[in-house]
């Protein structure tokens, strides 16, 4: 028994060495590189969530990560706004227009195309957790070719270490839910995860653009 179980433990070791030892795959960045984007058109996300709060939630916390890995990014409520006038009034119908109209009208060199996977708070039995979790791509305006794509996900989880035993956790984690959703906890979730997604400086992410001092180092 000693012996077999000895040899499990070599065996587990051994494949968290090499899953350790992984490198992460590297982002192409040739093309990218190359289209030299310095004004960001962000079409409104498609929300997936459940939650009618997506859209605005998120929207309104991307601009600030790219504009300050550099770039220049068209004012999302005037983006919001001409949609609108001209008739088009959700997420969906703004991503599927062409990339030369959206050109013509905005004049940006990209835009970022996000999706929402998961907005709001969930209650579980013994915690209650407010996530976001986003993917996006960014697009040349000039040729439709992909430059960059993401994701990224936050949470405001932590453990419940109530006293009291079981009794102290489901009091504890009723009580976050309730604070969750009174104090909209989800917004600076969005927040967070914006930065983690479209901060530039990571590997993976988004490249320095041309008003950042770190223009062309990465």
């Amino acid at each position: 028994m000693l012996k077999t179980l000895s040899k499990m433990a070599c065996i587990a070791a051994l494949a968290a060495l090499a899953t350790g030892c992984a490198a992460p795959v590297k982002r192409d960045y040739t093309a990218y590189k190359q289209s030299k984007p310095r004004a960001i058109l962000i079409l409104p996300p498609v929300n997936d969530s459940p939650d009618v709060n997506a859209t605005n939630g998120v929207l309104s916390q991307m601009t600030y990560p790219l504009a300050e890995a550099g770039y220049y990014v068209l004012p999302v409520a005037l983006v919001s706004e001409t949609f609108k006038q001209n008739g088009v009034s959700t997420p969906n119908d703004m991503q599927a227009l062409p990339i030369a109209k959206l050109r013509q009208i905005f004049g940006a060199d990209a835009a970022l195309y996000t999706t929402i996977k998961r907005y709001g708070v969930h209650y579980s039995v013994l915690d209650s957790v407010a996530e976001v979790s986003v993917t996006a791509k960014l697009l040349d305006l000039k040729t439709g070719q992909e430059l960059w794509e993401g994701s990224a996900s936050g949470n405001n989880a932590n453990n419940n270490n109530a006293g009291g035993g079981l009794i102290g956790m489901l009091v504890s984690a009723a009580i976050k839910q309730i604070v969750n959703n009174v104090s909209d906890a989800t917004y600076p979730v969005a927040g967070m995860t914006s930065n983690m997604l479209l901060s530039a400086g990571h590997p993976n992410g988004v490249l320095y653009g041309p008003r950042s001092p770190s223009y062309g180092t990465d």
